[in-house]
């Protein structure tokens, strides 16, 4: 019976997760890949797609509900992130800051456990300081607008499968920056076939070509690679933290996001980190 609650949880943990990531990969600054790293999930989803007739029979029970959960956050709660971001993009962007932040414990010792180096920490300064450059460039000085179809609903969906595969990629950002965002989230919102039939493939394809490159990069350079993500990780987060707030409402609304969301990914973390143990 223990065993049977057991599965369920780890089987909703898993689902929740990805609900988390595929929003994730929706929302303006925010990651998916970060946040499968930050849920502990990026290196088997890398390793599904790189070594797949060894990995499917080890992870194919935490596929299933995380590729559902996925599919949920992704394409079912894109609707709900546009009508929250109209109603408070602030309150939104702290539930997701705080999504990061409660995993940032973990994150910090996952990337420590091969030692830390000068090059590693090189390497999250160097991270740092061009992902941050590159998305207050993108959002506060280009006003490039661009003419949605096609191919450019197909390079959005390259943008995603980049975001999925190298954590720290906030994909949406640019997809800002040139006037592609709210075209692809409404496209996603009402499953328009355009969008989806050009979106879905670059992703995918994207994905596989990427994967065994930067498995490969991980497997050589684990200090210096996850060093780097951490660099992705504070940057991106410090990018998005909202300046304007409605009032002294929405700024209480907003620190009450943040703390569920820190207090939900903290626990995720836990539950995943005593799983382990007893494994």
């Amino acid at each position: 019976m223990e065993e049977r609650q057991r599965r369920r949880a780890h089987w909703f943990r898993d689902f929740l997760c990805g609900v988390l990531i595929g929003a994730g990969a929706i929302l303006p600054g925010v990651s998916g890949g970060v946040l499968a790293v930050v849920f502990d999930i990026y290196r088997p989803f890398m390793e599904v797609l790189t070594h797949p007739r060894r990995a499917v029979p080890r992870y194919w029970r935490m596929l299933i509900p995380l590729g559902l959960g996925w599919a949920a956050g992704f394409m079912g709660i894109a609707k709900g992130i546009s009508a929250a971001m109209t109603c408070s993009d602030a309150v939104t962007y702290w539930l997701f800051i705080g999504l990061i932040g409660g995993t940032a414990p973990s994150l910090f010792r996952e990337a420590g456990k091969e030692g830390r180096s000068a090059a590693s920490w090189g390497s999250f300064l160097l991270c740092a300081a061009a992902v941050f450059a590159g998305l207050f460039y993108a959002s506060r000085v280009v006003h490039v607008q661009v003419e949605p179809n096609f191919w450019w609903y197909n390079f959005c969906g390259a943008l995603w499968g980049m975001g999925v595969v190298i954590p720290g990629m906030t994909s949406s950002s640019v997809m800002m920056a040139l006037g592609l965002y709210q075209p692809m989230l409404e496209g996603l919102a009402r499953l328009d076939f355009l969008v989806l039939a050009a979106a879905l493939p670059g992703m995918f394809l994207t994905i596989a070509l990427l994967a065994r490159l930067v498995t490969w990069f991980f497997r050589r350079h684990y200090a210096v690679a996850f060093h780097g993500i951490l660099g992705f990780v504070f940057a991106s987060t410090l990018v998005i933290i909202p300046a304007e707030y409605t009032g002294p409402g929405e700024m209480a609304l907003s620190a009450l996001c943040a703390a569920a969301g820190f207090g939900l990914a903290y626990f995720l973390a836990r539950m995943e980190q005593r799983e382990g143990e007893q494994d």
